[in-house]
């Protein structure tokens, strides 16, 4: 089973460019996750027969934006938090109500969950920081509570750097959006409560990046951060043979994730 998580930053540019269906050929993901798809479906016209889309658009056009294709038919499909978690957490700022942002998406199969997400940022001023560990609460809740049932593969951007090793320049950007305390913290308290970062699992020491700015030639320099993730149950750890940060392939500032799980009962 190979699944693939890859922020496009528009996925009509990506495929104007070509580079969808190059990374479609070259990979052929069982499962893809999509983040920041600023699009509707009836926008993209895509001749991928042998996946089901499902979306998850934000209110607002041109923004934001889940979308998962499978070659798999899910049994159910929960777009957005479950109604409880929705009600149980102040997930709303001057910019409107983060959950119709088109930010999460979940599949439900018979043995596990697979969960899209493309994680708030704090914004360079860090004016959304409370609003993200608001979210990064309900988040969490929301994985554990499918995981009381199934395993859990949550994976998509999640718009922060664990540690130091995450990213280039760690010293300059202690304190900054992406690297503040409170998102890791958030992001510790995931790890902390029965999920593995996968990539992390198998390659502790390897320095690889998903994302690099588009300013100073970054991408060219390697001066980028690793903040796109590919996390599963601990129930999951011995099923995860191979892990991949896929920074050849181009056409969006990111680069795509993947895992590779040996016997998963999907």
């Amino acid at each position: 089973m190979k699944i693939y998580s890859w922020n496009v930053n528009g996925i009509r540019a990506v495929i104007k460019k070509g580079a969808w269906d190059d990374f479609l050929d070259k990979h052929d993901p069982d499962i893809l996750c999509v983040q920041e798809t600023k699009a509707t479906q009836e926008q993209v016209d895509m001749n991928n027969s042998n996946y089901e889309q499902f979306w998850c658009s934000a209110e607002r056009k041109g923004y934001s934006g889940t979308m998962i294709m499978s070659k798999y038919t899910p049994e159910q499909v929960h777009v957005g938090f479950m109604p409880d978690i929705k009600q149980r957490y102040e997930l709303s700022d001057n910019y409107g109500d983060l959950t119709n942002e088109g930010r999460i998406i979940t599949m439900e199969f018979a043995h596990t969950y697979v969960c899209n997400v493309y994680t708030p940022n704090a914004k360079d001023d860090l004016s959304r920081l409370s609003i993200r560990e608001s979210w990064d609460k309900a988040f969490l809740d929301h994985i554990k509570t499918l995981s009381k049932t199934k395993p859990v593969i949550a994976l998509g951007d999640f718009n922060v750097a664990h540690n130091e090793i995450d990213l280039a320049r760690p010293k300059e950007n202690h304190g900054k959006k992406g690297f503040t305390t409170e998102e890791r913290t958030g992001f510790d308290n995931i790890i902390n409560s029965g999920f593995i970062d996968t990539f992390r699992y198998l390659k502790k020491d390897e320095v690889k990046y998903s994302w690099w700015s588009q300013r100073g030639g970054a991408r060219d320099r390697n001066i980028g951060w690793r903040i796109d993730y590919v996390l599963a149950s601990d129930s999951l750890s011995s099923l995860v043979k191979q892990v991949g940060i896929h920074n050849e392939v181009m056409g969006s500032d990111h680069c795509p994730v993947s895992v590779h799980i040996a016997g998963l009962k999907i």
